[in-house]
């Protein structure tokens, strides 16, 4: 599986932004982008003072879109033509998609302080859905699904720390119970559900040309 092994705050710095890709580290002082709010590299104060271009402001809201969900551009843009062949705004199916991945909902039910982490929990076989292990991060959550901790993950340390602490609110249309540790998909997640920063409308424009 490809992903992204480098610096996850110069992410961050680069698209001028919080992604909240480090989990409690985001909110605290210790972010780099509170003490160096410009991008990075050799130009990077610079680059504040220049103008973007139409097709760069595009980018780079897919970009942000590609790294706060952690996919390469090659899941990402299947995950794209997927969108378009579905019926709908092209833009919010593709936004419904990524966060129906396994790995975002196991991060939305708060069991993972970041996506990186809840995508760890997947990849080591502690999820179930509907009562079965599953260790693929992009499986596509379905409305009716159970998704639930399994026994060994229950009494990790690191997981029962984050239902106890972490102060996230569950959405909408995930239902929870199991004393925290099962999540049901209630409905499918509308658009004004989803709190990513996120322009979709500029993903697709950059993808239609």
């Amino acid at each position: 599986m490809a992903r992204y092994t480098g610096p996850v705050c110069r992410l961050c710095r680069r698209e001028k932004m919080k992604l909240f890709l480090k989990g409690a580290k985001c909110d605290s002082m210790k972010c780099p982008i509170e003490r160096r709010p410009y991008p990075p590299g050799e130009h990077g104060r610079t680059r504040l003072r220049s103008k973007d271009s139409e097709y760069l402001v595009q980018l780079r809201e897919k970009q942000k879109a590609r790294r706060i969900y952690g996919l390469m551009e090659k899941q990402f843009r299947n995950l794209y033509k997927e969108a378009t062949r579905q019926r709908g705004v092209t833009g919010e199916n593709l936004l419904r998609m990524l966060e129906l991945r396994l790995d975002n909902v196991v991060y939305r039910a708060g069991w993972g302080a970041s996506r990186a982490q809840a995508r760890q929990l997947v990849r080591h076989g502690h999820i179930d859905v509907n009562g079965r292990r599953v260790t693929i991060p992009s499986y596509q959550a379905r409305q009716g699904d159970v998704i639930s901790l399994r026994d060994r993950a229950k009494q990790m340390i690191v997981v029962r720390h984050n239902i106890d602490t972490l102060d996230r609110a569950v959405p909408p249309w995930l239902e929870v119970g199991g004393e925290g540790a099962q999540v049901t998909v209630r409905d499918l997640p509308l658009r004004e559900h989803i709190d990513v920063p996120v322009r979709e409308q500029l993903i697709v424009e950059l993808y239609s040309k």
